[in-house]
């Protein structure tokens, strides 16, 4: 199993704006201006566009599928929380929590990876957990080492336990649970991703070791990751504030690897820690300044990795 995948499926706005719906547990989204919602659209599209051009430029093979019309759907940029792809030809499709979310799931997305040449061999759906308000969004809520076949979840609204420990069974992955906060106006709240404040690459791992207040889930979080062979690389709550957890690491030409991030994340992180990553992998770094105000994603949730196989 490969932890890095050289092919990514992005999907590019058209109607990108703060979502409200999104907003009652994503405290990274900020207040936006409903009369500046056009033009924040279009700068999210210049941000985007840029973003592919960089990701092309290293050999990143980026899959660029456009949102529809055809719903109100504010955050298809960020496709990574309704779909995962597997190297077993498998296609996982999640819950989400917002309603108009639930819009992003498109057929013709699994249609265009077929004309690209992947073979899709069977699709697990959790969807019908939205009934029972039950929600598990993607590798939004589930990071996936998946060479040594474990999943960390972070449990919030967004990341029901019993959905995940069925994803593990179904995907075979050992479960890792915990909690992980962060201070909103003095008060410690629920983060709603596991990505936000956690990103696992081949030989390392970046994490808020303080965002998970239980001592105990923090030991058991450092002995699955260190057991692994990665290299713990703890970040501070202001440096995930700043989407330094939002991290992603792909393969470009000649199988470098690269660790994407935006260029608010990279311009948080100390001189240690970008060393550190650079004994990794190289970095690469965009401008993704109104996707991450009006969104509250960044660079990681805007990237759904595709490992399928090809036909």
């Amino acid at each position: 199993m490969q932890q890095t995948t050289n092919t990514i499926l992005m999907i590019r706005p058209i109607n990108f704006r703060r979502n409200e719906q999104t907003a009652v547990n994503n405290f990274y989204q900020k207040e936006a201006d409903l009369q500046l919602a056009e033009s924040e659209n279009v700068k999210a599209q210049r941000e985007f566009d840029a973003f592919v051009e960089k990701l092309r430029a290293v050999g990143v093979q980026v899959i660029v599928i456009s949102d529809t019309d055809d719903y109100d759907t504010p955050d298809s940029i960020f496709p990574n929380n309704w779909i995962s792809f597997h190297q077993n030809g498998t296609v996982g499709l999640y819950p989400m929590f917002a309603e108009n979310r639930r819009h992003e799931r498109r057929e013709d997305v699994l249609e265009r990876l077929e004309e690209e040449g992947f073979h899709i061999e069977t699709i697990v759906d959790y969807t019908s957990a939205e009934e029972e308000g039950v929600f598990l969004e993607g590798t939004g809520s589930l990071l996936l080492d998946r060479e040594n076949k474990i999943a960390y979840c972070a449990l919030s609204a967004r990341a029901d336990e019993e959905l995940f420990i069925e994803f593990c069974e179904d995907f075979e992955y050992t479960p890792v649970i915990f909690t992980a906060y962060q201070t909103v106006d003095n008060e410690r709240k629920v983060i709603y991703h596991t990505n936000v404040m956690m990103c696992l690459a081949e030989t390392f791992s970046v994490i808020c070791l303080d965002a998970i207040d239980d001592k105990s889930e923090r030991k058991n979080v450092v002995k699955h990751l260190k057991e692994s062979g990665k290299e713990v690389i703890d970040i501070t709550e202001e440096q995930i504030n700043n989407f330094a957890g939002n991290m992603l690491q792909v393969r470009g030409n000649d199988d470098k690897r690269y660790l994407i991030m935006s260029q608010a994340a990279y311009d948080s992180l100390t001189p240690s820690q970008i060393k550190t990553f650079k004994k990794h992998c190289e970095i690469l770094s965009s401008s993704l300044e109104t996707i991450e105000a009006c969104g509250g994603g960044s660079a990681r949730c805007m990237m759904a990795e595709v490992f399928l196989p090809k036909k």
